[in-house]
């Protein structure tokens, strides 16, 4: 594995997206530092943070040892997610066919699993207006997301068969389960699944930082 002798500078918050990059830092055992960029605050559009991620959404990050040994940064979690293993090597399969299902799954979720429980999350509970419409919309494709992870997850201890940059991915989102109705008894492989990741150290430390 690639050695890492510089922090990766993470510029992040403990949500569902930034924990993706928090689980994978700690997976991969490299040093790096948090930076915590308060939304609250408006710091997401400040000129430094807009240079690494003109998106102005987090997370974020800074690799000072990038290709060829000069800085880099990434923004957008999912194309984090596919750096860091692709540069060290872990979380992510050599064979092209398997390297397919993990990416089939990883943007499953930066394109749907996380935006469609984002809406939810806003319509139901934070919006100024309870629209009935929207709310019935996005319950519904959120418990038909989780039915596509319940199937996929029947025969396999994780997303595409080996532990990857696909449970990292969708960890965040998924631990919500009981916020969108998505019980034990309808979706037990999701849980079997999530029980399989709480029981890994790192992932656990990952999800947890950043909240004190």
């Amino acid at each position: 594995m690639t050695t890492q002798t510089k922090p990766i500078e993470a510029y992040s918050l403990p949500t569902p997206n930034g924990q993706k990059v928090h689980v994978m830092l700690e997976e991969l055992g490299v040093p790096w530092t948090y930076h915590r960029i308060d939304i609250s605050k408006g710091e997401q559009f400040k000129p430094e943070f807009l240079a690494i991620s003109p998106n102005n959404k987090i997370p974020a990050i800074v690799d000072p040892e990038g290709p060829g040994g000069a800085p880099i940064s990434v923004f957008e979690s999912g194309a984090i997610l596919k750096y860091l293993a692709q540069k060290f090597g872990k979380f992510y399969p050599t064979d092209a066919r398997a390297q397919v299902k993990v990416d089939e799954w990883l943007f499953w979720q930066v394109g749907g699993f996380g935006p469609m429980l984002g809406q939810n999350n806003h319509f139901s509970v934070y919006a100024p207006e309870k629209i009935p419409y929207a709310i019935k919309r996005y319950s519904e494709e959120t418990l038909r997301l989780f039915k596509v992870l319940d199937t996929q997850l029947k025969d396999k201890d994780f997303i595409a068969g080996d532990i990857s940059i696909a449970d990292f991915a969708a960890i965040g989102w998924a631990q919500s389960w009981e916020r969108y109705g998505a019980t034990k008894a309808d979706y037990p492989h999701v849980h079997a699944w999530l029980d399989r990741m709480a029981a890994r150290p790192a992932t656990v430390r990952g999800l947890e930082y950043g909240k004190a």
